[in-house]
Protein backbone atom coordinates (compact mmCIF):
# COMPACT_ATOMS: atom_id res chain seq x y z
CA UNK A 1 0.00 0.00 0.00
CA UNK A 2 1.33 3.43 -1.02
CA UNK A 3 0.04 6.66 0.31
CA UNK A 4 0.32 9.96 -1.68
CA UNK A 5 0.02 13.28 0.13
CA UNK A 6 -1.22 16.43 -1.43
CA UNK A 7 -0.71 20.38 0.02
CA UNK A 8 -1.86 22.94 -1.25
CA UNK A 9 -3.46 27.03 -0.62
CA UNK A 10 -7.05 27.88 -1.91
CA UNK A 11 -7.98 29.84 -4.64
CA UNK A 12 -6.51 33.75 -3.43
CA UNK A 13 -9.38 35.41 -3.65
CA UNK A 14 -11.61 32.80 -2.38
CA UNK A 15 -12.54 32.88 1.59
CA UNK A 16 -11.61 29.84 3.68
CA UNK A 17 -14.77 28.77 4.34
CA UNK A 18 -15.48 28.49 0.57
CA UNK A 19 -12.55 26.61 0.47
CA UNK A 20 -13.10 24.13 2.94
CA UNK A 21 -16.65 23.68 1.76
CA UNK A 22 -16.23 22.93 -1.58
CA UNK A 23 -13.33 20.80 -1.03
CA UNK A 24 -15.55 18.84 1.86
CA UNK A 25 -18.01 17.88 -0.41
CA UNK A 26 -17.98 18.52 -4.32
CA UNK A 27 -14.54 17.66 -4.35
CA UNK A 28 -14.53 14.65 -1.77
CA UNK A 29 -17.56 13.61 -3.67
CA UNK A 30 -15.41 13.24 -7.00
CA UNK A 31 -12.50 11.82 -5.34
CA UNK A 32 -14.08 9.07 -3.94
CA UNK A 33 -15.37 7.89 -7.19
CA UNK A 34 -12.03 7.16 -8.56
CA UNK A 35 -11.01 3.47 -9.54
CA UNK A 36 -8.62 2.18 -7.07
CA UNK A 37 -8.60 4.54 -4.25
CA UNK A 38 -8.74 2.78 -1.05
CA UNK A 39 -8.68 5.70 1.57
CA UNK A 40 -8.97 9.07 1.67
CA UNK A 41 -8.72 11.66 4.32
CA UNK A 42 -9.04 15.36 4.48
CA UNK A 43 -7.22 17.36 6.63
CA UNK A 44 -8.24 21.05 7.15
CA UNK A 45 -6.30 23.29 8.53
CA UNK A 46 -7.54 24.91 11.87
CA UNK A 47 -9.14 28.49 11.91
CA UNK A 48 -7.30 29.84 14.56
CA UNK A 49 -4.08 29.10 12.33
CA UNK A 50 -5.30 32.21 10.26
CA UNK A 51 -5.11 34.56 12.75
CA UNK A 52 -1.59 35.61 12.62
CA UNK A 53 -1.31 35.70 8.98
CA UNK A 54 -1.85 32.92 6.40
CA UNK A 55 -0.63 29.23 6.99
CA UNK A 56 1.93 27.29 4.99
CA UNK A 57 -0.95 25.31 3.44
CA UNK A 58 -4.85 25.32 3.52
CA UNK A 59 -4.93 21.58 3.30
CA UNK A 60 -3.00 18.53 3.06
CA UNK A 61 -5.24 15.52 1.25
CA UNK A 62 -3.79 11.63 1.97
CA UNK A 63 -4.94 9.22 -0.61
CA UNK A 64 -4.00 5.20 -0.49
CA UNK A 65 -3.80 2.84 -3.14
CA UNK A 66 -2.47 -0.48 -3.74
CA UNK A 67 0.66 0.27 -5.63
CA UNK A 68 1.75 2.43 -8.14
CA UNK A 69 -0.20 0.82 -11.27
CA UNK A 70 -3.33 1.44 -9.37
CA UNK A 71 -1.94 5.21 -9.50
CA UNK A 72 -0.92 5.21 -12.93
CA UNK A 73 -4.33 3.42 -14.01
CA UNK A 74 -6.07 6.66 -13.21
CA UNK A 75 -4.67 8.98 -15.65
CA UNK A 76 -7.23 7.59 -18.38
CA UNK A 77 -10.05 7.28 -17.09
CA UNK A 78 -13.23 9.88 -16.98
CA UNK A 79 -13.06 10.48 -12.81
CA UNK A 80 -9.57 11.15 -12.99
CA UNK A 81 -10.61 13.67 -15.54
CA UNK A 82 -13.36 15.53 -13.63
CA UNK A 83 -11.17 15.84 -10.49
CA UNK A 84 -8.31 17.56 -12.30
CA UNK A 85 -10.99 19.83 -13.73
CA UNK A 86 -12.79 20.48 -10.64
CA UNK A 87 -9.54 21.69 -9.29
CA UNK A 88 -9.19 25.18 -10.44
CA UNK A 89 -12.56 25.60 -8.89
CA UNK A 90 -11.03 25.98 -5.58
CA UNK A 91 -6.89 25.74 -5.73
CA UNK A 92 -4.07 27.45 -6.32
CA UNK A 93 -1.82 25.25 -8.44
CA UNK A 94 1.27 26.83 -8.31
CA UNK A 95 1.01 26.24 -4.26
CA UNK A 96 0.32 22.56 -4.96
CA UNK A 97 2.42 19.90 -4.73
CA UNK A 98 2.42 15.77 -3.73
CA UNK A 99 4.79 12.99 -2.54
CA UNK A 100 4.37 8.98 -2.60
CA UNK A 101 4.86 7.91 0.67
CA UNK A 102 4.99 4.71 2.42
CA UNK A 103 3.49 4.85 6.07
CA UNK A 104 5.68 3.54 9.33
CA UNK A 105 3.04 3.84 12.12
CA UNK A 106 5.04 5.08 15.53
CA UNK A 107 2.30 5.05 17.83
CA UNK A 108 -0.65 2.68 16.75
CA UNK A 109 -3.31 4.42 18.95
CA UNK A 110 -6.97 5.42 17.99
CA UNK A 111 -7.47 9.10 16.25
CA UNK A 112 -9.73 10.67 18.70
CA UNK A 113 -12.85 12.08 17.28
CA UNK A 114 -13.21 15.75 17.14
CA UNK A 115 -9.19 16.00 17.74
CA UNK A 116 -6.50 17.62 16.37
CA UNK A 117 -3.95 16.46 13.62
CA UNK A 118 -0.28 18.13 13.27
CA UNK A 119 1.16 17.61 9.92
CA UNK A 120 4.62 18.32 9.18
CA UNK A 121 6.10 18.50 5.82
CA UNK A 122 9.89 17.24 6.47
CA UNK A 123 13.00 17.94 4.84
CA UNK A 124 16.15 16.23 5.69
CA UNK A 125 19.40 18.29 7.21
CA UNK A 126 21.92 19.18 3.94
CA UNK A 127 24.33 16.62 3.27
CA UNK A 128 22.54 13.98 5.01
CA UNK A 129 22.37 10.70 3.13
CA UNK A 130 18.47 9.68 2.72
CA UNK A 131 19.33 6.36 3.93
CA UNK A 132 20.75 7.76 7.01
CA UNK A 133 17.50 10.10 7.28
CA UNK A 134 15.07 7.45 6.94
CA UNK A 135 16.50 5.16 9.95
CA UNK A 136 17.03 8.44 12.23
CA UNK A 137 13.84 9.28 11.51
CA UNK A 138 11.97 6.20 12.50
CA UNK A 139 14.78 4.81 15.09
CA UNK A 140 15.87 7.70 17.28
CA UNK A 141 13.59 10.62 17.04
CA UNK A 142 10.09 8.57 15.95
CA UNK A 143 10.27 6.98 20.38
CA UNK A 144 10.62 10.65 21.35
CA UNK A 145 7.65 11.51 19.96
CA UNK A 146 5.95 8.34 21.23
CA UNK A 147 6.71 8.67 24.51
CA UNK A 148 4.57 11.59 25.06
CA UNK A 149 0.86 10.73 26.82
CA UNK A 150 -0.71 13.54 24.69
CA UNK A 151 -0.08 11.79 21.55
CA UNK A 152 -2.90 9.64 20.93
CA UNK A 153 -1.17 8.08 17.62
CA UNK A 154 1.76 8.78 15.56
CA UNK A 155 2.84 7.90 11.57
CA UNK A 156 5.67 9.03 9.92
CA UNK A 157 5.22 9.10 5.67
CA UNK A 158 8.40 8.49 4.81
CA UNK A 159 9.10 9.34 0.48
CA UNK A 160 9.51 6.34 -1.70
CA UNK A 161 12.93 5.58 -2.29
CA UNK A 162 12.16 5.00 -5.42
CA UNK A 163 11.85 8.35 -6.07
CA UNK A 164 15.58 9.22 -5.18
CA UNK A 165 16.64 6.41 -7.22
CA UNK A 166 15.17 7.52 -10.43
CA UNK A 167 17.17 11.02 -10.11
CA UNK A 168 14.06 13.01 -9.12
CA UNK A 169 14.41 15.35 -5.81
CA UNK A 170 10.98 15.02 -4.51
CA UNK A 171 9.00 18.49 -2.63
CA UNK A 172 9.91 16.81 0.41
CA UNK A 173 11.47 13.85 1.93
CA UNK A 174 8.28 13.15 4.01
CA UNK A 175 5.34 14.19 6.32
CA UNK A 176 4.69 13.27 10.15
CA UNK A 177 1.48 13.40 11.33
CA UNK A 178 0.67 13.27 15.63
CA UNK A 179 -3.14 13.03 16.53
CA UNK A 180 -3.94 14.75 19.98
CA UNK A 181 -7.36 15.05 22.43
CA UNK A 182 -7.51 18.88 21.52
CA UNK A 183 -6.01 22.33 21.15
CA UNK A 184 -5.69 22.70 24.85
CA UNK A 185 -3.47 18.87 25.15
CA UNK A 186 -1.45 20.15 22.10
CA UNK A 187 -0.56 23.32 24.07
CA UNK A 188 -0.13 21.35 27.51
CA UNK A 189 1.93 18.96 25.49
CA UNK A 190 4.22 21.23 24.26
CA UNK A 191 5.48 22.29 27.68
CA UNK A 192 6.28 18.67 28.93
CA UNK A 193 10.14 17.65 29.20
CA UNK A 194 9.05 15.16 26.56
CA UNK A 195 8.38 17.77 24.18
CA UNK A 196 11.31 19.81 24.79
CA UNK A 197 13.48 16.17 23.86
CA UNK A 198 11.68 16.03 21.08
CA UNK A 199 12.55 19.77 19.65
CA UNK A 200 15.84 19.62 20.64
CA UNK A 201 16.32 16.03 18.40
CA UNK A 202 14.85 18.42 15.36
CA UNK A 203 17.98 19.60 14.31
CA UNK A 204 20.16 16.48 14.61
CA UNK A 205 18.08 15.54 11.02
CA UNK A 206 15.97 18.03 9.73
CA UNK A 207 15.80 21.65 7.91
CA UNK A 208 13.45 23.71 10.09
CA UNK A 209 13.28 26.00 7.43
CA UNK A 210 12.40 24.02 4.49
CA UNK A 211 9.69 21.85 6.75
CA UNK A 212 5.97 23.82 6.95
CA UNK A 213 3.51 22.77 9.28
CA UNK A 214 -0.13 22.73 9.91
CA UNK A 215 -2.65 21.92 12.64
CA UNK A 216 -5.73 20.55 11.07
CA UNK A 217 -9.09 18.64 11.70
CA UNK A 218 -9.06 15.10 10.35
CA UNK A 219 -12.18 14.57 8.09
CA UNK A 220 -11.81 10.79 7.10
CA UNK A 221 -14.06 10.83 3.91
CA UNK A 222 -13.19 7.03 2.00
CA UNK A 223 -12.21 4.72 4.94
Amino acid sequence: MIKVVYFFKRRPEMSVEAFQDHWGTTHAQLITALPGIRRYVQNHTLPSAYRKGEPAFDGVAESWFDDTGAMKALASTPQYAAVLADEPAFIDHASMGSIITEEHVIKDGPAPEGGVKTVDLVTRRAGMPIDAFFKYWRDDHGPLGAASPAVRRYVQSHTRRSIYDSGRTPAYDGAAMMWFDDMETLRTASRTPEFERLRADIDNFIARDKSPFVIAAERVVLA
